[in-house]
């Protein structure tokens, strides 16, 4: 029920993002009728310079808070491949080390991805995800352990260096892909652009009442458009809380985890 709450949020966003404009608008127009009311001769139409300044700030705040959900969103997908590839990588180079410290190893390396697995699928219920991070930290530990033990094992000088250096790049890319799932943007902007839009929305409300007619088709449609691209950049922003998901990525480690269960070799060595 948490997944299937939070998996609805985008729409309840844009939801009471288009009614709270909407009100916002009334607001405005209500204002300015009151003050047209109490002084028609010193109240003024509101300066081209103000609603300028209001709504290029607003312009300016979705332009950039959606440029930066999408480069947030590309990277993501770029750390899924990387991780996928750093985990193939360790897995192959198992080979080096000798034949009976292998089994376990290999079990535990099937355990790690199907844990890096349950982070996605728990995603974004966070305390979830912190206890399989949790999980996953320990899991490493004993990753390292054992292969290090098993390296002093190989007849091989070089083996401790290449099964290593690859379980490093293996957990040096968990780490960076834990830090795009948490990196967002900070509370402060998507406030500052909620407080923005709703000025502008007062503003435009305000502006109807100088001719004393509603005109609600163009107080609708910028309610919708503006509301639109706020949810397009909040489901950006998030990618698996809405409609855009990063899934199909998801598919390389889904791959990485069917070659260890059939004990097919990996595909390439790097």
């Amino acid at each position: 029920m948490g997944r299937i709450a939070l998996a609805g949020l985008p729409f309840f966003v844009m939801g009471g993002l288009i009614a709270a404009m909407l009100v916002s608008i009334e607001f405005g127009y209500r204002t300015g009728l009151r003050r047209r009311a109490r002084s028609p001769e010193t109240t003024r139409a509101l300066s081209p310079v103000v609603k300028a300044s209001v709504f290029g700030l607003m312009g300016l705040l979705i332009a950039f808070t959606f440029a930066g959900a999408g480069v947030r969103f590309d990277n993501r997908r770029m750390l899924i491949a990387e991780e996928a590839n750093a985990i193939e990588k360790a897995y192959f180079r198992l080979d080096l080390l000798p034949p009976e410290s292998q089994p376990q190893l290999r079990e535990d390396f099937r355990a790690y991805v199907r844990g890096r697995l349950a982070v996605t699928r728990n995603l974004p219920n966070m305390e979830a995800v912190n206890a399989d991070l949790k999980q996953l930290s320990t899991l490493q530990g004993k990753i390292w352990e054992e292969a290090a033990d098993a390296t002093k094992g190989s007849s091989s000088p070089a083996t401790q260096m290449l099964v290593l250096s690859a379980l490093n790049e293996m957990m040096d890319a968990a780490t960076r892909r834990t830090v795009g799932i948490i990196s967002h943007l900070p509370l402060l902007v998507w406030v500052l652009l909620v407080l923005t839009v709703l000025l502008g929305s007062f503003l435009t409300g305000y502006s109807m009442s100088m001719s004393r007619a509603r005109d609600w088709l163009s107080g609708i449609i910028f309610a919708i458009v503006i509301s639109s691209s706020i949810y397009v950049t909040f489901d950006y922003e998030y990618p698996r809380a809405g409609l855009i998901r990063v899934d199909d990525v998801d598919q390389l480690l889904v791959q990485t985890l069917e070659r260890m269960e059939v004990s097919v070799p990996i595909s390439s060595v790097h």
